[in-house]
């Protein structure tokens, strides 16, 4: 068992040092990796997607604090909107996390591809919205904030890919929209979370030290060293060439996406 958590806490730090770098949510890194791990220790196939998203939100919620703490220190977090969007955050979230227990592997692994592909995309192509319109009111906050929660909880992450973009879109300036989203990551986790243990309470062939569809091994590791390497990740951010390593880091993502294309067909 302790080999086991220090392979997931040399992950941990791995996906820190990135998150702080490349200023990427910890999801896109840990899902693949906590995949490749599960697979190697012969978890069941049919419950590898499901374990892996599930940890992956759990170690968000610790991560996140952090991270929205930053950012309101900087007053970067306009909380009227948090207020507005959250409640579409929690129940598209935690609908997320039903649909997902009710789908395969196979199309669980087939969802986080194409939208790996489509970050790394977006990342080559440093494409970012036009601001063109002012935020919608509160039932179209609502229905955004639900397709943002049900989509991050079936790739396990926190949100920023889609809800940052949005927010610029609706003329929000780019280190508040970053501050928001950091903010917006804490409920998505938690509803994830929740989710992810209330959907996969009971279900069969759950390895030892499983609650529900969270692997505890996995997440003490990964949120001991996550957080403690991100900090260094964002000193590193100030001295390396960070535009090249995201177009670099990008290719990796196209790489490992379509590695786990292949695994599925």
């Amino acid at each position: 068992m302790y080999s086991i958590v220090l392979l997931y806490t040399a992950m941990g730090a791995v996906a820190g040092v990135l998150a702080g770098l490349l200023g990427i949510g910890g999801g896109l890194v840990i899902v693949p990796m906590l995949v490749f791990c599960f697979t190697w220790q012969k978890m069941p196939s049919d419950l590898i997607m499901h374990l892996a998203l599930g940890t992956s939100m759990a170690s968000i919620v610790f991560t996140a604090v952090s991270s929205f703490w930053a950012h309101h220190k900087r007053g970067a977090v306009h909380w009227v909107v948090v207020r507005r969007i959250v409640l579409g955050i929690l129940v598209g979230t935690f609908l997320g996390t039903c649909i997902a227990a009710r789908l395969s592997t196979g199309f669980l692994k087939g969802f986080f591809v194409v939208f790996l592909y489509y970050v790394a995309i977006q990342m080559l192509t440093g494409r970012k919205p036009k601001g063109s319109r002012q935020l919608p009111g509160s039932l179209g906050m609502f229905g955004v904030g639900s397709v943002i929660g049900a989509v991050s909880s079936l790739v396990g992450i926190g949100g920023g890919t889609l809800s940052v973009p949005f927010m610029i879109w609706c003329n929000m300036t780019v280190h508040h929209a970053i501050g928001t989203s950091a903010a917006i990551g804490f409920p998505i986790a938690v509803a994830g979370t929740a989710g992810y243990i209330y959907n996969g309470w009971g279900a069969s062939g759950l390895p030892s030290y499983a609650l529900g569809y969270v692997y505890l091994p996995a997440l003490v590791g990964l949120v001991c060293a996550s957080v403690i390497t991100a900090p260094l990740g964002v000193r590193l951010a100030h001295s390396l060439p960070v535009a090249r390593l995201k177009r670099i880091f990008a290719v990796l993502l196209l790489l490992v996406a379509t590695r786990m294309l292949w695994s599925i067909l």
